[in-house]
């Protein structure tokens, strides 16, 4: 599709349906655009919104760009462009909803109303896959029913409808969010936590430990920095590791 193949032939010799591929068409389309923009060295509101709001995360635009995704965040808040959180009305308006369920969007209004409670955040696993599976799931409801009886707002972060930890009984708050750096450091925007638990989700919450702590988020429990060491410690002196 980058080379100009059109997208009925790209339909025919891969028999994706239409819908699929004009979707990618989009896609490339706006990667185009903004590449465009890098050339002439403007970066643009009107662009940011309509962009982000496509999809393109930070690291997609830095990509594009050529830069990083924490230059691309820079100035996405010097233009004052940043996601705002809407409802999913989970009872269907039938019964009064009490676990507000969160995703972002780039339009005007907010609808998260973020509560000044001392409260904790906890970020699930993500899908489920080798390495990751139903036990980080239990760990996650665990700590959210554990900080409730100790007085917490207790907000999940997670993006796998099959989970316990996304039930409405769970924790006090659901932002249905992707577990990329970007999208947590947007809640943590909001919501302003105490503190942040990314040892009960897996290898994917593990992996931000790190860059939330350089972006200035605390971090609950295990140093990020010993998180890290344990992921992946220096050979032993005089040990080889060659096989």
């Amino acid at each position: 599709m980058e080379r100009g193949l059109p997208a009925q032939e790209i339909c025919e010799l891969t028999k994706i349906d239409p819908w699929f591929i004009q979707q990618i068409e989009e896609l490339t389309a706006m990667n185009r655009r903004a590449a465009a923009v890098d050339r002439r060295n403007r970066f643009k509101r009107a662009l940011a919104r309509s962009e982000a709001s496509r999809a393109a995360s930070d690291e997609q635009l830095a990509q594009i760009w050529r830069t990083t995704s924490a230059s691309v965040r820079l100035q996405r808040a010097r233009y004052g462009v940043t996601p705002v959180f809407k409802r999913v009305d989970t009872c269907a308006a039938e019964f009064e909803s009490f676990t507000p369920y969160l995703y972002s969007t780039y339009e005007d209004e907010d609808e998260s109303d973020a509560q000044a409670r001392p409260k904790v955040m906890i970020l699930g696993s993500g899908p489920n896959r080798i390495g990751q599976g139903i036990e980080f799931d239990y760990c996650c409801c665990h700590a959210a029913f554990a900080l409730r009886e100790d007085g917490f707002e207790t907000i999940m972060v997670n993006c796998n409808p099959e989970t316990v930890s996304t039930d409405y009984d769970t924790s006090d708050r659901l932002y249905f969010e992707p577990l990329t750096l970007e999208d947590v450091l947007a809640i943590v925007e909001r919501e302003k936590p105490q503190g942040v638990i990314v040892q009960f989700g897996g290898q994917t919450p593990l992996n931000l430990a790190l860059e939330l702590k350089r972006n200035g988020v605390p971090i609950i429990g295990t140093a990020p920095e010993s998180i890290d060491l344990a992921e992946d410690p220096p050979p032993a002196s005089g040990v080889c590791l060659t096989s």
